[in-house]
Formats: C-alpha cells, structure tokens, sequence
C-alpha cells in the first residue's frame, strides 16, 4: 500500500521525542539542570518537558522498572567540558571509558558534542538557541560527505 508520498514505506527523518521516566518531576528538573542548560516548554503534574530547540525530552512521572543496561539515549551538547566537571563535583559514577552515566531512576545517558557527530541541526534552528556559531569537525564534515550531505569541507552545519 502507497503512502500519500506514493512510496511504500515512510522515510525516517528523526526523533521529535523521548520520554524519560522518572520518579519525581521537581528532582528530574534539578538533576539534570546540573549539567545541561535548558528551558522548560511544558509542565504539569506528571510531564515536564526539556526544550531543546526543535526537539524534547518529557519527563515523566512513575519509573517502576530496573536500571538501563546497555539502553541509553545519546544527549548532544555544544562543550562536553562543562558536563565532565558537573560529574565529578557531583560525585556521579561513569559507566565505561566515554561520557556515559545514569540519572537516579536508572535512565542511561551518553553525552556527545555536536561538532563531532554527524547529527546537524538547520542553521536557523541552532540561531534560534543562541549556537548559530557551532560547526562541525573535519572528520564530521567527511562522514556528513560520504553520504551525499556535505561538501565535506569546512566546519559548516
């Protein structure tokens, strides 16, 4: 059966959201403003949610399960420095050799810095959230390039 794009199948373009269970809303907010600037778009009395441009992450409220495992999310920042200190002044306890720690529910986390990955926000989205200066590093560009999406040059988005 077509789509209405006439294709059979639907192109994933993205994630628009996830949702982090947690076991209370105000400790969540705390916990992860510790380490990542943020604006809050929403809060009620079991969501809040962490805008981050053109994506979120909502919290929830009502974590009942174990401890991720190897499940994570990957978290983008602009400096991965800042997320480092927080750790270890917080005394919060990695997982493995890269930057990879669990929130008190259990939720895994792996932070990333955006000039590294091949994930591109549009120019004016990373305007629109005071970051219309990051770029990306050669090695990203190249990646971003050998997939049709750079000129694989420069430190462009």
């Amino acid at each position: 059966m077509a789509t209405g794009n006439g294709k059979a199948k639907a192109r994933a373009l993205g994630i628009n959201h996830i949702v982090l269970e947690v076991g209370d809303l105000d400790e969540a907010l705390e916990f992860y403003g510790r380490f990542f600037e943020f604006s809050l778009r929403g809060r009620g009395d079991v969501n809040a949610f962490m805008d981050m441009g053109d994506q979120f992450i909502q919290f929830r409220k009502g974590r009942t399960q174990e401890a991720d495992g190897a499940r994570h999310f990957g978290f983008v920042v602009d400096d991965r420095a800042p997320v480092w200190k927080a750790v270890e002044e917080h005394g919060i306890e990695l997982i493995g050799d890269r930057l990879n720690f669990r929130d008190p529910w259990g939720n895994r986390i792996e932070v990333v810095q955006y000039d590294e990955i091949q994930f591109t926000k549009a120019p004016g989205i990373l305007r629109g959230m005071d970051a219309g200066e990051l770029g990306k590093t050669p090695q990203a560009m190249e990646e971003l390039a050998e997939k049709g999406m750079s000129s694989g040059t420069g430190t462009g988005t």
